[in-house]
């Protein structure tokens, strides 16, 4: 993976530290080493990544060694300061204001960098008062999100749970059965039961004491399959999950019980085979993945997620877009430029217009994916998406990856290109300076208010649900 800017920056200054203390100029180590001061004056401002080669010989003439060179440990405080200050003015928040960027100099004292970090500072923690309302359930998710990212969003030992429970209950190949998962469910002692009263709140429940695991008797809108609800609702048991402590712990039992069902529907072994052949003929598509085990599209696309990076190498992202551009589902691991806030929230953020998630909308035929590549300041993307819709509205999904290993997907040879600037606000949230010298003043729109994404649960057994509800509606059942 090429490094980041923050990598070649620290790189720089740890080459620069080493060579002033030998008393080098540029000049002087480039001709030690063999190439302009010119050269390696770029590689000291982070501007060039240099060569295994040439990093072997700087170290032999400054008296060190590549390894530490290639610390991420800033090499003395003036370093750690400037370092710092790079990172402030390459986050969102600094870039959103529309501020150039402060230039460090030589002659600029440690003083007043540490003024410019203090105001930085201080903007971050103002920008955290401003979401402060769903603040602890924003961050657990970022951070699950982000601890999932560090894996491929690739969960092992849940894969081969799902093969094993398979496997013991003869499913072989093929879409998933209704019929194989209440064999599953009677494996582990339960009865699936299909009523018409469940309460509103609770997608499933697990009457433990009788062995019974309580389903509506259709689909909720949106995809949520009657064999996905009760694969999650074994999950629970299989998993060894207790009541969660907190929101950070139900996100991730809600995570886990996902990610076993989704293996279940899509086993390891038969989708890994499937892709591969796929890929072999270069016709990589979420659609036939979907198909091919009777799943529905954002299933198909977020189970490629699992799959794609740990067995294939190759690095992608999914969205799941509503019709006024809001994310509420996401996965990356390719570095496509996201909206997020100061706390790194993506979801409920707005994606630009630009994207192939926005840009979905205006397709008149929203049977098939429709393909695209966008440019972004990150690199060029290839993206297929797919709408649909729900009684909430209308969404989008879509899988995209890096240009370079758009080669193996169907919908490669697509003329529809487009450009983004994102998160430069004149890109698509600010309009051209005619505009706004036509309206201001003159218009006063009134906006729409947005759900918050998350919101405080309710304090009992069942994070999410109504207790009460919950509880008469076992001692209902449990008296038939």
């Amino acid at each position: 993976m090429a490094p980041s800017s923050l990598e070649l920056s620290t790189l720089g200054h740890r080459i620069r530290h080493h060579r002033t203390a030998h008393g080098y100029t540029l000049d002087e180590l480039g001709g030690i080493v063999g190439v302009a001061g010119s050269q390696l004056s770029l590689i000291e401002n982070g501007k060039r990544e240099p060569k295994l080669s040439l990093l072997q010989a700087i170290a032999h003439a400054t008296g060190t060694d590549v390894t530490d060179l290639l610390s991420a440990e800033p090499p003395n405080r003036r370093a750690a300061l400037e370092l710092e200050l790079e990172r402030a003015q390459a986050s969102p928040v600094f870039r959103r204001m529309g501020v150039e960027p402060v230039r460090v100099t030589k002659t600029m004292s440690d003083e007043t960098i540490e003024s410019i970090l203090g105001l930085h500072r201080e903007l971050l923690r103002r920008e955290r008062e401003a979401i402060a309302t769903p603040e602890e359930a924003r961050r657990a998710n970022t951070e699950l999100r982000l601890r999932m990212r560090e894996r491929g969003n690739y969960l092992g030992d849940i894969e081969k749970l799902a093969e094993k429970q398979l496997k013991a209950a003869g499913h072989v190949s093929g879409a998933l059965t209704h019929r194989t998962v209440s064999i599953m469910a009677s494996q582990l002692g339960f009865e699936l039961l299909y009523v018409n009263d469940l309460p509103h709140s609770a997608r499933s429940v697990t009457d433990l004491e009788n062995g019974r695991i309580y389903l509506p008797p259709a689909s909720i809108p949106g995809g949520h399959g009657l064999r996905s609800m009760a694969l999650q609702a074994m999950a629970h048991r299989l998993l060894g999950h207790t009541p969660p402590t907190d929101y950070a712990d139900f996100l991730q039992q809600r995570l886990e019980i996902n990610y076993y069902a989704a293996c279940c529907l899509m086993p390891e072994t038969a989708s890994v085979a499937f892709l591969t052949q796929a890929k072999k003929d270069r016709n990589l598509a979420v659609e036939d993945f979907r198909d091919a085990f009777g799943v529905t599209h954002e299933a198909a696309g977020m189970r490629m997620t699992n799959l794609l990076t740990e067995h294939f190498g190759i690095k992608l992202h999914f969205l799941r877009v509503d019709g006024t551009g809001a994310i509420s589902r996401v996965y990356e691991n390719d570095e496509l430029p996201l909206p997020m806030d100061v706390t790194g929230a993506v979801e409920g953020q707005v994606v630009c217009r630009s994207f192939a998630a926005r840009s979905a909308f205006g397709q008149q035929n929203r049977t098939t994916e429709h393909y695209q590549y966008t440019d972004t300041p990150a690199g060029t993307f290839w993206c297929s998406s797919q709408t649909g819709s729900t009684a909430e509205g209308e969404f989008s999904i879509t899988v995209g990856v890096p240009f370079d290993d758009a080669r193996w997907w169907r919908g490669r040879e697509t003329q529809k290109r487009a450009a983004s600037t994102c998160p430069d606000e004149s890109c698509c949230r600010r309009p051209d300076s005619a505009l706004t010298s036509r309206w201001e003043g003159k218009a006063w729109p009134s906006a729409r208010v947005h759900m918050q994404m998350f919101t405080p649960l309710p304090r009992g057994a069942f994070p999410g649900v109504d207790d009460g509800e919950v509880y008469t509606f076992l001692e209902r059942h449990a008296a038939r």
